[in-house]
């Protein structure tokens, strides 16, 4: 029996495509994400940071990352606050389904970074508050996900 599992790995080339909509909160989301990165061995050569106007943005931006085959992992931060209309929904799941269709037409990892809250205050919660912080948590998933692919077959 043959077990997969995230090992340690190098620090690698990867990119962080970053929303500046509400960007208090994703300003918090990159900073913990760079410090996470920094503190497992990256080199800031190895970090690209991309920013974009808001979370529609983010999967043409990381198709054009992956497409270029210059990065191992692609981590994206956003965050989307509903509101009092439907636009929430029709955001949230155009942004996630972009960003699985990145992952999977090209194989590399694109951890979803971004926040979906109901309220300005659980976006907070989530970047270094009571509920964690999804920018650490992120940079934790991509490396993880870098070693995982690295051990199965090609």
């Amino acid at each position: 029996m043959k077990m997969i599992s995230a090992k340690p790995t190098d620090p690698f080339q990867i990119a962080i495509i970053k929303s500046n909509f509400n960007t208090i909160i994703t300003t918090r989301l990159l900073d913990g994400a760079k410090q996470r990165l920094l503190e497992r061995d990256f080199s800031d050569e190895q970090i690209t940071i991309v920013e974009v106007p808001g979370a529609i943005e983010i999967p043409l931006v990381a198709q054009h990352l992956a497409k270029s085959k210059n990065y191992l992992a692609l981590i994206v931060l956003g965050v989307v606050i509903r509101g009092e209309t439907s636009h929430y929904d029709y955001v949230c799941d155009q942004v996630s389904q972009g960003c699985q269709r990145v992952s999977l037409d090209h194989d590399v990892p694109v951890i979803f970074g971004v926040l979906t809250t109901e309220n300005r205050q659980q976006a907070l919660a989530r970047c270094g508050g009571t509920h964690g912080h999804k920018g650490i948590e992120a940079v934790d998933a991509a490396i993880e996900m870098v070693s995982v692919l690295q051990q199965l077959p090609s």
